[in-house]
Order: structure tokens, then sequence, then C-alpha cells
């Protein structure tokens, strides 16, 4: 571009000498010519002169326009120039960052590897505990599947032997009413289990020295019997003592349990006598603040709290009677809605001066509230705004007075929510009027 702003700077600088020459030349002829000739002539020549004075004027026009191009056209170039050198001077500098961080990559790689090779004898290890762990758990698994079946087993077991001594015991009970319990006699040298203490209980049997066909018929068949009636249990005595430490054992954590029935018995009724001490008094006091919240409320008139069950506090409920300003008392479905709702928040302002609370959420309270109402609502909530931090939602702008800050929710341009916020005490009186 600056080279063929050059060029044509060139050519209308050449241009220029042409014409200047031509005057020249036409200057020459006019001085030869006769007057009248020369009078034409000098008027054709200066309408010459004219255009062509005009034309040099464009053409000086044109060079300082191209003038001002080729600086425009410098500067640019040496903007390109400053900029070609600080691209170098940058790519220099990436190219060294480059190489040093190849150089640190280089390094990394070979902790990366030192590392690796800590880490695959670990891995492998890792496998090996993973495989013994997975057999562990397989192992354990068929063990307590075995274990599953052994309790199964000896659940019927336990069950087979309940069974085989109620059998055995219904055979000894028949064995009793059919032949009676009879002494034996047993020496030193005796070997077997030792005979049971049944002193005092059995009969003895008179000494036979020979057996008569009878006896011996009766023999055999008691012999048969006592096939039918099968082994001895050798371990009575060790489950009598076990099964007697059992029973010993439970009746003693039966008396703990009464103990402790009774000791919880005694627990909750204390604990009922406190909550019943302790809501007749907050509702004496609430009672007490709800008779001057409605009286401040409504500007007169009365109301009083009572329960419906004096006798049971703690499963009670509730009843509210109210005496307007001018009215009979009635209950509180016979108010209107924004009585209802005025009462309501003498309740729940009682409720807040017996025991402030952190804070406390108010939607649209006075939404059905007169202008007269709404200035005793007002005065209370900033009282109480003392003790508890109140956050209200409310379109009644004499309420918004007593705020402090002031949360707005408004459609902004792109149609979406935006909150803004303002805060009273910061904002003059002049722009408040």
């Amino acid at each position: 571009e600056m080279k063929q702003s050059s060029a044509e700077l060139a050519k209308v600088e050449k241009q220029i000498g042409e014409l200047q020459e031509q005057v020249r030349e036409n200057s020459r002829k006019l001085a030869g010519l006769p007057l009248d000739e020369l009078q034409s002539q000098v008027v054709h020549w200066n309408t010459q002169s004219a255009v062509i004075t005009r034309a040099v004027k464009d053409a000086q026009t044109r060079v300082g326009e191209y003038r001002q191009s080729l600086e425009t056209n410098e500067r640019q170039q040496a903007n390109l120039r400053q900029r070609l050198e600080e691209a170098a001077s940058t790519l220099q500098r990436l190219d060294s960052e480059r190489e040093a961080a190849r150089v640190e990559e280089t390094r990394l790689n070979g902790e990366i590897d030192a590392l690796q090779a800590e880490i695959d004898p670990a891995e492998q290890a890792l496998q090996v505990m993973e495989k013994d762990y997975a057999n562990q758990q397989n192992n354990q698994a068929a063990a307590q599947q075995a274990t599953t079946v052994a309790e199964r087993y000896v659940s019927q077991t336990q069950m087979e032997l309940a069974r085989q001594r109620e059998t055995t015991a219904s055979l000894r009970r028949r064995v009793e009413e059919d032949f009676g319990l009879v002494a034996f006699d047993y020496s030193g040298d005796t070997s077997g289990q030792s005979p049971l203490p049944l002193e005092g209980m059995v009969e003895e049997l008179p000494v036979v020295e020979t057996l008569s066909p009878e006896i011996e018929e009766s023999i055999n068949r008691q012999r048969a019997q006592l096939r039918r009636l099968g082994a001895v249990n050798f371990e009575a005595q060790t489950e009598y003592v076990s099964v007697k430490e059992r029973f010993d054992f439970l009746s003693g954590q039966v008396v703990d349990l009464h103990k402790a029935d009774n000791d919880l018995r005694q627990v909750i009724a204390e604990l009922d006598e406190l909550m019943r001490r302790e809501f007749r008094k907050t509702f004496d006091a609430v009672a007490a603040e709800f008779k001057e919240m409605f009286t401040r409320l409504f500007g007169g008139g009365s109301a009083r709290l009572h329960m419906t069950d004096e006798e049971n506090p703690t499963e009670t409920g509730i009843d509210i009677e109210a005496r307007l300003p001018g009215r009979r008392e009635q209950a509180l479905n016979l108010l209107s809605g924004g009585e209802r709702s005025l009462t309501a928040v003498a309740l729940v302002f009682s409720l807040l001066k017996v025991s402030p609370t952190p804070f406390c959420i108010l939607d649209e309270v006075d939404a059905m509230l007169d202008e007269a109402n709404v200035g005793r609502y007002r005065d209370l909530l900033h009282e109480l705004s003392e003790r508890t931090q109140f956050i209200v939602i409310t379109h009644n702008r004499n309420t918004v007075q007593v705020a402090d800050v002031i949360y707005g929710v408004t459609m902004g341009r792109d149609s979406a929510s935006q909150i803004i916020s303002l805060r009273l005490d910061e904002v003059s009186e002049e722009l408040v009027k």
C-alpha cells in the first residue's frame, strides 16, 4: 500500500510539472500573437489556466491526502514492526519456557518411572492380598453356610431331644403307674452310674430264691418293656444343673426388668408433673400478656385464653374468647377475617413477649387490617424488634416505614427477577418527602 501511494504521488507530481510546462509554453505563445487574437487567446488561456489551476489545486489536495495516508501507513508499519519485535521476544521467551518445561517433563517422567517401579511390587502384593481376601470371604461364606446348617441341625436335634425327653417322661410315668419304683442293692465294686437319691420314695422287693413260671414270664415281659424304654439318660443331672442356672439367671433378669420398669414409671410421672407445672406457668404468663396485647391492638375490648380440660393440661386444647370494643363476648369463629388475623397477631406477640425467639417471619399479616389497626400493629412490631429480629412480607406503606432494611423484587429489562435493597437509615429526609 505504501509503494502504491508513493507511485501515485510521483504520478501526480509529474502531472503538475507537465501542467506548469504547458502554462509556460502558452505564455510564450501568447507573447507572439496579435492583440485581437491575443485577447481572445487570453480569455481562452485564462479559462485554461483556471482549469489547470483548479486541477493543480486538486492534485495538491490529493498529494496532501496521499502524504497523510503515507504517514499513517508509516505509523502502522512502525506499530507492526514493534508488534513483530514483541511477538519475536514473546516467541523466544516461550521457546525458553518450552525448553524448561521439556527438562521438567523429563525429570518428572524419571520420577514417575521410579515411583512406578516402587508401585508395581505393591500392586502385585495388593493383588495377592485381594485374592487372599476373596478366598477368605469365600471361606467365611462357606463357614457361615456350614454354621447355618449346623445350627439348623442343632435346632432339629434339640427338638428331637425334647421329644425324646417327653417320650421318656411319658414312659416313666407309665412304668410308675404300672410297676412302681423299686430299690436295688448296690455294692462298692459295682460299676456303672451311681444310683439316684430316691430313698424313702421306692418300695423294697422281697428276696426270691426260686422263680415260678409266672414270675419268669413276668420278668420276660418286664425286660421287653425295658428294651422298649431305651437307654438311660446319664446327663440328666448335668442338664438339670444347667437349666436351674439358666432359670436363676432369667429370674434375676426379670427382677431387674421389674425394677427398671418401676424406675421408668417414676421418671415418667416426675416428667409429667414437671411438664404440667411448666405448661401451667407458661400458659398463665401468655394469657396475661395476651389480654394486654389484645387491648392494645384493638384499642380497647378484652380477651382471654382458657383450657378445654383443666384437669389434664398436657392433652388439653386452648380456646380464645374475645370481646371487641362495643360488642359482646363471642368465640373466635364468629369474628371477621381481619379481626381473627389481629387476634392471632396478639397471640403471637404474647408468645414472643414471654419467650423471645432469635427471629420471626410474618407473611402479609396486615393484608386485611385497616389504617388504625396497622398503626397499632406497627408500633408493637417496633417495640418487640428490640429483642427479636422480624422478617416481614407486606404491601402496606405504613408497615414499611418501621423497617430498617427494605428488600424488593422487580422485573429487569431481560424479564428476569432482580432483588433490590434499601437501608432507611441511609435515606435523607428530603428523599423520603
